[in-house]
């Protein structure tokens, strides 16, 4: 199933996305509004709206996000970095949050914005320490993350909290794919058509399953948390008035547009 975040006519719901999601079919889209939210056992209403009509927005709210740097071999390569030997962690504050055409803001306090295609777990329950044999009973689905970066300040600054998570750094969507396999999707970044990133999660230094028990034993994940699960090789430069796409095989693609900061 596909979970969808919307507001229409000032209110915000959850709806199931149904329909063909394939290049040029979006128009086709409907949204059967759920009753209820997708973290606890809903119904669907049969109250049926087109996507047309609605406003995307970030799929889920998350009280955090726990992003995992380096976890592609060949883009720790790119900047000169080695694999760490555990999972590199660090959080993006949900500040950072931002949903499907809504705009990346580039930050006065940079001057190499990045983009970073990633695919993010959204976390369906309260859970700690989880067992790797339980990491799928605490995952709601997947989708569409830009781990958007401010790569001098990253570079300049010990610690990564205004390279990565100021405002609008973390666009999430277009929803939630709650039944696919997450082992070997493409992920793939364009920036105004052009093809930036392409990499297959099945390249990850460490599995979504690796990750969460790392993840887990340290802090409790609740109920909309996300964890992004790390870039391919290919990142690069961002620019005003740059539109940026990232697309994952099996749940769509995520695009916003990048402004200057007022």
């Amino acid at each position: 199933m596909r979970i969808a975040r919307f507001s229409i006519d000032g209110n915000v719901a959850f709806g199931a996305v149904e329909g063909s999601t394939a290049p040029g079919d979006e128009s086709t889209l409907v949204l059967d509004i759920i009753k209820g939210i997708p973290f606890a056992d809903f119904e669907l209403s049969g109250t049926k709206v087109p996507l047309s009509k609605v406003r995307l927005l970030p799929p889920v709210l998350p009280n955090k996000v726990v992003a995992v740097g380096r976890n592609y071999a060949e883009h720790a390569a790119e900047l000169g970095q080695e694999v760490p030997g555990t999972p590199l962690t660090f959080f993006k504050p949900s500040t950072s949050v931002v949903g499907p055409g809504d705009p990346i803001a580039y930050p006065s306090f940079t001057q190499d914005l990045q983009h970073e295609a990633e695919l993010a777990v959204v976390i369906g329950r309260m859970c700690r320490e989880v067992p790797r044999e339980r990491v799928k009973d605490v995952v709601l689905g997947y989708t569409c993350a830009n781990d958007v970066t401010a790569r001098d300040v990253q570079q300049r600054e010990q610690q990564w909290a205004r390279a990565k998570g100021f405002d609008s750094s973390c666009p999430l969507g277009p929803w939630i794919e709650t039944e696919l396999d997450p082992s070997d999707l493409a992920v793939q970044c364009t920036v105004n058509g052009e093809q930036r990133q392409l990499g297959r999660t099945s390249e990850m230094v460490r599995s979504i399953e690796d990750l969460i028990v790392h993840i887990t034993e340290a802090m409790t994940l609740l109920p909309g948390d996300v964890i992004l699960t790390g870039t391919p090789a290919g990142v690069g430069p961002l620019n005003v008035g740059d539109e940026v796409a990232v697309t994952i095989e099996g749940i769509g693609t995520l695009t916003n547009k990048v402004i200057k900061r007022g």
